[in-house]
């Protein structure tokens, strides 16, 4: 049943959503498709910013970095990226 109480998704959001939940590869459509439709709906602009920014890297890429298979390289690394990060090796 949907949350009738919580506010409409603008357009940027949804088009964030499916972005998310779409990578290309099933483990990024988790890792990341989970963060962000956790999330998004309370994201300012910027953050929303930065998220569009790590989602531009390569799904290979964000895979080895948000599973901790290799560490996030100086020129990649954000506070979203490494909060994102946290959130795929705090999975349950």
């Amino acid at each position: 049943m949907p949350d009738d109480s919580a506010p409409p998704l603008d357009t940027r959001r949804r088009r964030i959503i499916y972005r998310a939940q779409h990578r290309g590869t099933y483990e990024n459509d988790l890792l990341i498709g989970d963060f962000v439709k956790a999330r998004v709906a309370t994201m300012t602009e910027t953050e929303l910013d930065e998220l569009e920014a790590v989602m531009e890297f390569p799904d290979a890429e964000l895979a080895d970095w948000l599973t901790g298979r290799i560490p996030i390289p100086a020129h990649a690394d954000s506070p979203m990226l490494r909060q994102i990060r946290e959130a795929a090796l705090n999975r349950q």
